[in-house]
């Protein structure tokens, strides 16, 4: 018997909930995403931050193409010469200060944290490591332990030891962090909190503690950076730089991959004490490499980032409803606040029906995530603007009759 691929789909793809939005695209391209029965979609959340560039960007098709009719997995990381991973390290140490001139490449964001976690370990002798609350820094049990969501930890308990969390934005608990603490782990600008945007000063003032008491500051741009927030990276608006940079989603043009990134002598120390103190087989696989080399080129070569503020600026302006609490974000991402869950989930709902795709926080579940491709139009902008507002009246009239 003939089964579809919804069908398929239930029986045999491991759930995450028991409500998946089980939305099905047969194609993409652009900002927009197509179901078999030729329904579209505009992407305004990227696949959570990861299709800065849109979907099939043909200069990261070209680059897959041409990588995977040379070779694909070789050798685990770290011992061969690939060209793919060499290439992409050279591009960050252009593009970042001096200090951040050595990249470990990964197959993901989680695993970029987890390795941070390890070096910053490793580097100071230390054990303890602060984040913050209601941070979000992958699921792995690492990851996991110094995310700052006790409803998403609680079930998975016992995780690793000596991992204790401060308030983001707090100056005054930036003072408990002393000289027991190897890193501190931070979202430049905070994701599944709803997209908060430090304070000012506040970035700044915690490098400085850091700094004191010989903590390594670890950012964690997985979600902002690339692009996302109208500079590169998201922590070059706040006058510092992290000791360790942690890198995916958008960086790889749909591909999987990530990263962190800190000095050569910081990196060394994987070397040593023990040999091989980092692996992984397929992190920094040559066609990931390739996409994210030219999904990088792409960002910066066609400048657009040079327009994510202004594009951020004129959603805000569309986005004027009296169902709406707050607009917040930096740039393309952005938090639509609504009185609460219910109401933000109908709403959401509503468009998805209208076809636009948009989704709540994991911590924040009153807002809307905005955060389309940096490569989206103003034109798309008002189109998917248009249908959310239009959605945001037919639940608000539904609901009041």
């Amino acid at each position: 018997m003939y089964k579809t691929n919804r069908q398929l789909f239930f029986e045999h793809l491991a759930p995450t909930s028991q409500f998946p939005l089980a939305i099905e695209i047969e194609r993409a391209e652009g900002v927009y995403m197509f179901s078999p029965h030729g329904k579209s979609y505009i992407d305004f959340i990227s696949g959570i931050g990861v299709s800065n560039v849109g979907h099939c960007h043909p200069k990261v098709v070209e680059a897959i193409n041409a990588q995977s009719q040379k070779y694909m997995h070789l050798m685990v990381y770290g011992e061969y010469i690939q060209a793919p991973q060499v290439q992409l390290a050279q591009w960050f140490a252009e593009h970042l200060p001096k200090s951040l001139n050595t990249t470990y490449l990964t197959n993901s964001g989680t695993e970029a944290i987890e390795g941070a976690m390890k070096l910053a370990k490793r580097a100071t002798g230390r054990s303890k490591i602060i984040s913050c609350k209601n941070a979000y820094h992958g699921s792995t049990q690492g990851a996991l332990s110094i995310i700052g969501n006790e409803t998403f930890k609680q079930n998975f308990r016992p995780l690793l030891p000596d991992c204790y969390q401060i308030n983001y934005n707090n100056f005054s608990d930036i003072l408990s962090i002393d000289n027991t603490v190897a890193a501190v782990f931070i979202e430049t600008v905070q994701g599944e909190a709803g997209y908060i945007e430090p304070f000012e000063n506040y970035l700044f003032e915690l490098q400085k503690q850091c700094n004191k008491v010989g903590a390594l500051l670890v950012c964690d741009e997985i979600q902002c950076g690339a692009g996302r927030t109208g500079k590169l990276w998201a922590f070059e608006h706040y006058n510092i730089v992290p000791d360790i940079l942690c890198l995916a989603k958008g960086i790889g043009g749909g591909m999987p991959i990530g990263a962190f990134i800190a000095s050569h002598n910081l990196m060394n120390y994987f070397t040593i004490q023990p040999i091989l103190g980092h692996l992984t087989t397929f992190g920094g696989h040559p066609v990931s490499a390739a996409a994210a080399l030219a999904c990088m080129n792409v960002l910066v070569q066609n400048n657009l980032i040079e327009d994510v503020l202004f594009k951020g600026e004129f959603i805000k302006k569309m986005m004027v409803h009296k169902a709406i609490k707050s607009i917040r974000g930096k740039g393309l991402m952005l938090a639509i606040e609504f009185e609460n869950f219910d109401l933000n989930k109908q709403i959401i709902d509503g468009c998805i029906a209208n076809g636009v795709i948009t989704d709540w926080f994991l911590f924040c579940d009153n807002a809307m995530r905005i955060a389309p491709p940096l490569t989206i139009t103003i034109e798309e902008i008002e189109k998917a603007c248009s249908i959310i507002l239009k959605s945001i009246d037919e639940v608000v009239t539904q609901r009041r009759n």
